[in-house]
């Protein structure tokens, strides 16, 4: 009991040396930089392809790598915070950042880029956790929600900026300079936080503490994790389990998952505190933002690819159609933070679900006809739904835990959000595939001999062609194609719907988990013990 009241002494004396909100700034700066490297260099792949000398397909490792190795770093992040301090932590991985962003512009072969990025990844995972466990100590529950809006808008920001500022990068200089920019920012970051972050009082006491590394614990969670990261990366593309390589990657990272599960549950200093679950919030609140990273990064995928492939969009114009979305969300969550503290979270959380589950239906009005408005202010809506998710959810997740396990609960409710999102595109890429095959397969059976519509509108084609010169066989032949290339088109739109449909269900599934929540205090924020 003793530590329990001391960690409440600390809570009720201890307040940062500087002002939290510059703080927040400070430790935003960083989230920024991270998340706009990652859609910074998407669309470079082709450029560094072609540099490097090496194919599109195997480029694509200078993503699964930073991938894996982010998703590795995550859920250890609190623990090592925890022993050998927060603020060096987290400088450290600016640092690391930094560096191996430098080292991925001075690559020049493919195996030094892949490497550079894994080192790259260990820096970014690392950075989000320890952001949002240094607000979460910085700020009081009251405060929380609008300081976890000021990150959330860079979160959002970024992946909207990043495509965009790649692209015109790449084009204009070299896809190196994608990684150099991150040098100005990373040292600027490090010189700030030097001066203006310092750690808790509960923190220095674990660090003097001493350390007990947890070998067991960390290498079957890195396994893990980094072996699923590779299978929903390449699932698809290798036709899932019918290809052996990644059905022994599937039973590797299962098991290791599951030992790593009753491992970390019975060993003494585990480094994955696994029983923070037991407080329903916090787990009902990561079930969420699995969800929500899920739902986010599935769609964010869909609507440019579908645009592009159906409607013959470019890769600006799709840009311009998701980006009102974005602007969307950045100019509420600064509203969303101040409802928060005034407002019974679930039912925020509640009307976020079912709003994007309502854009997510409305998208499902698609069709190769529909207006760019149209499709944008789908998106806007789904954005705005978006909004009423992120800050509620993050505040909840810490709501009933005490400070002392905000390192450990920050870096498990990233990983959440991002492994939802590699299982989402996982998911909707798999989807589209197989309901595109199951829609062309329905479609054919009413192209038949003894369907009138089919065969007019086959002569009304043949007529075309002949009257352009084709003999009568090329004119038949040609008459096919078309109406084959129609089918296909048809068969790939209603894969499309399907996947908004699925989406939204998922979306109305979670309404009702919110109200599983702890009830917040009447009149005033979620409370914290």
């Amino acid at each position: 009991m003793s530590d329990v009241s001391t960690i409440g002494h600390h809570e009720a004396i201890w307040k940062p040396p500087h002002n939290p909100w510059v703080i927040a700034m400070v430790v935003t700066m960083a989230t920024f930089m991270e998340v706009l490297d990652t859609s910074v260099a998407n669309v470079a792949l082709p450029h560094i392809a072609g540099n490097l000398s090496t194919g599109l397909d195997e480029s694509t490792w200078v993503l699964t790598s930073y991938l894996v190795s982010n998703a590795v770093i995550l859920p250890l992040s609190g623990w090592i915070s925890e022993r050998i301090g927060r603020k060096r932590f987290y400088m450290s991985c600016v640092a690391l950042f930094t560096i191996s962003s430098l080292l991925c512009g001075l690559a020049t072969n493919l195996g030094m880029l892949v490497f550079f990025r894994v080192l790259q990844g260990v820096g970014g995972g690392g950075l989000q956790p320890s952001e949002q466990a240094i607000m979460a100590d910085t700020f009081s529950p009251a405060k929380r929600g609008m300081a976890f809006a000021i990150y959330g808008m860079a979160v959002v920001a970024a992946p909207v900026l990043g495509p965009t500022l790649g692209g015109w990068i790449t084009d204009n200089f070299t896809w190196r300079w994608i990684f150099f920019i991150n040098i100005p920012v990373g040292i600027l970051s490090l010189i700030l936080t030097s001066r203006l972050i310092s750690d808790p009082p509960y923190l220095k006491k674990k660090k003097r503490a001493g350390v007990k590394i947890d070998y067991i614990g960390f290498g079957l969670i890195a396994l893990g994790l980094g072996l699923l990261q590779v299978v929903l990366d390449k699932g698809q593309r290798e036709d899932w389990f019918e290809t052996p390589y990644i059905r022994v990657f599937t039973v590797i990272f299962v098991s290791a998952l599951v030992l790593a599960v009753i491992w970390e549950l019975h060993v003494k200093e585990p480094i994955v505190d696994l029983r923070l679950f037991k407080d329903r919030t916090f787990l009902l609140a990561n079930v969420m933002l699995f969800t929500v990273g899920f739902v986010i990064y599935s769609t964010t995928m869909l609507i440019p690819q579908y645009v592009q492939e159906l409607m013959g969009y470019t890769a600006q114009q799709s840009g311009e159609l998701i980006s009102p979305g974005a602007i969307t969300v950045i100019l509420l969550l600064p509203l969303v933070g101040f409802l928060v503290s005034h407002y019974d979270a679930r039912k925020m959380i509640g009307f976020g679900f079912v709003v994007v589950a309502v854009s997510l239906f409305n998208m499902m009005r698609f069709n190769l006809q529909v207006d760019f408005p149209m499709m944008m202010w789908a998106r806007v809506l789904q954005s705005a739904g978006v909004a009423f998710l992120f800050v509620p959810i993050n505040t909840a997740a810490y709501a009933f835990l005490p400070r002392d396990k905000n390192n450990a609960a920050s870096g498990l409710i990233n990983l959440s959000r991002n492994i939802g999102g590699s299982v989402g595109i996982s998911f909707v890429t798999t989807m589209l595939a197989r309901r595109a095959q199951f829609h062309q397969s329905m479609l054919v059976t009413h192209l038949s001999n003894y369907n009138g519509h089919f065969m007019a509108m086959v002569r009304a084609l043949e007529h075309g062609f002949a009257a352009s010169g084709a003999g009568a066989v090329t004119a038949t032949k040609q008459a096919y194609a078309v109406i084959g290339g129609m089918v296909a088109q048809q068969s790939t739109l209603l894969a499309y719907l399907d996947n908004f449909q699925a989406l939204g269900l998922i979306c109305l599934a979670l309404v009702p988990l919110t109200f599983l929540m702890k009830r917040p205090r009447t009149g005033g924020p979620l409370a914290v013990h």
